[in-house]
């Protein structure tokens, strides 16, 4: 189990220099010692002993981020993540490649003869966090990248390419219906292709971004509200409830959908 790593002995300091609030803190009178002024000093990092008596470091925990609203320490989903079959080592970081469109992306360095694929190491890890605190992308390196003394650099971590996303087997859509969903799907998540059965929420989409896909499916013609893209997030079953995917020959009347629908004050239903 991963815990905080404390120091104790007498190599530690006696406290942070002019900052009493900062060393009562973080020097913790020492439950293991029978010196009343003995202290332990409180990391911040994260460790667990390993069954051959290694101390294995985890990272920090103060790494903690905002994710739509959300508060996610991102040492507990690495945690999870190393826990996957096949994975070694693991690290998570949120990224903005895009402009107000932060993603969390997890990085793995695998067991030999290993290789988990993105849609793997997804499932794994929704069958133990919340469905926001599962990365968007999975990158496989091959070593970490270092700073100059030796620590993780995690500027350095490659940004994810298509072949991170959980994509399922790529079939092309079907008719100008599918085409157009597929289209933007390509243009919002970045992505260079997508195929009739990709899953938007497991190609990196979210619940913000669903309105930017409603809105450009309605330049192409196209109308549907947010609990359709929730409902049916492929290409496939979002045409066929959209229309008929046969011939690709779709067009809604206006009042079908109504506006009040897509207004950003009624959206809070449907977000997650």
């Amino acid at each position: 189990m991963t815990g905080e790593l404390y120091v104790g002995g007498d190599g530690i300091a006696r406290g942070y220099l002019n900052r009493p609030e900062l060393t009562a803190e973080r020097f913790l009178p020492d439950p293991y010692s029978s010196d009343p002024s003995a202290r332990l000093y409180r990391t911040g990092d994260l460790g667990r002993w390993l069954p051959g008596g290694e101390l294995q470091y985890v990272g920090r925990n103060d790494f903690q981020v905002k994710i739509r609203g959300f508060r996610i320490e991102l040492a507990e989903i690495e945690a999870r993540l190393q826990a996957c079959d096949g994975v070694r080592e693991a690290v998570v970081l949120a990224r903005e490649d895009s402009p107000g469109d932060k993603r969390l992306v997890g990085y793995v360095i695998t067991e030999p003869d290993s290789d988990p694929s993105a849609a793997e190491l997804r499932d794994h890890l929704l069958l133990h966090l919340a469905d926001y605190m599962v990365p968007a992308a999975f990158v496989r390196v091959h070593h970490w990248p270092l700073t100059s003394n030796g620590k993780l650099d995690r500027a350095a971590l490659p940004a994810p390419d298509a072949s991170a996303v959980a994509a399922r087997g790529y079939e092309a859509p079907v008719g100008e219906t599918e085409l157009a969903i597929a289209a933007v799907w390509q243009e919002v998540l970045g992505l260079e292709q997508v195929g009739r059965h990709d899953n938007f929420f497991e190609l990196g989409g979210h619940s913000l971004l669903v309105i930017t896909v409603i809105e450009q499916l309605r330049h192409r013609g196209l109308y549907a509200d947010v609990k359709s893209v929730f409902t049916s997030p492929t290409p496939s079953t979002l045409a066929h409830l959209l229309g008929d995917r046969a011939n690709g020959a779709f067009v809604v009347p206006e009042n079908r959908i109504p506006d009040a629908a897509l207004a950003d004050d009624n959206m809070e239903e449907f977000l997650i």
